[in-house]
């Protein structure tokens, strides 16, 4: 009788241990991302802008050791900014963007649960980028708007119209949440809707400067696409 319980025994072992290994077992999905951005920039003094629409797009990296939990990493260009609003000034003739393009590298914690086919996430962790583009659009001379007749001054913010970016390098907190739908067990989709809060600004920002503070701040919605490779 021993020999065989302890048979038994080793066989419920082995079947709990292939189990285990089966719900936790480490897959590796990499994967491409493409979307859209609403961005802003948190100026103080308090600028009077609105949101400008972007695109982002990327390579998606994901690792899961765990049953719920996981790493995901991104390699992204994403377009940020704003828009100055000229009719709060009541000049709406004048219209001006400016539209700052990055290589952004989010790191996030993973987070996901739900039935096989469908999965609910969240994603949260530092995001690093550097800002390879700068273009200002705008329907009159930003660089000599003091010249210009009727230009909303004096109770208007308007130094960063002919500023230049003087720190290219960001960093800040992104966090996001959404839904994985599995095509295959190998192939998913995956929608996120991400909002990136900026902590570095892009004008020096010492007690001598004007700005003490120009800090990106956006809102994103990305679709992805996923193979698992391991």
């Amino acid at each position: 009788m021993r020999p065989r319980l302890l048979l038994s025994l080793l066989l419920a072992l082995f079947s709990l241990s292939a189990m285990a290994q089966r719900e936790y077992s480490p897959n590796l999905c990499i994967g491409v991302k493409g979307g859209a951005t609403l961005s802003s920039m948190a100026f103080s003094p308090e600028v009077h802008q609105k949101m400008v629409q972007g695109l982002a797009g990327g390579l998606v990296v994901r690792y899961h050791e765990e049953k719920l939990f996981g790493l995901i990493g991104e390699v992204n260009i994403t377009q940020r900014g704003w828009s100055e609003d000229f009719a709060r000034d009541e000049a709406p003739q004048f219209s001006y963007s400016r539209r700052l393009t990055y290589v952004q590298v989010p790191l996030m914690t993973h987070i996901y649960f739900g039935p096989r086919r469908v999965k609910f996430f969240f994603n949260l962790g530092p995001e690093f980028g550097f800002m390879i583009g700068d273009r200002i659009t705008a329907n009159f001379d930003w660089k000599d708007y003091g010249s210009i007749e009727g230009f909303p001054q004096g109770y208007r913010t308007n130094e960063q119209l002919a500023k230049e970016v003087e720190n290219r390098f960001d960093y800040g907190i992104a966090g996001g949440a959404g839904i994985e739908i599995f095509v295959t067990p190998r192939n998913s989709l995956m929608l996120e809707g991400r909002y990136y809060f900026g902590l570095g600004n892009i004008f020096h920002a010492t007690k001598r400067d004007y700005f003490a503070a120009s800090r990106t701040q956006s809102i994103g919605i990305t679709l992805a696409y996923l193979f698992r490779v391991r």
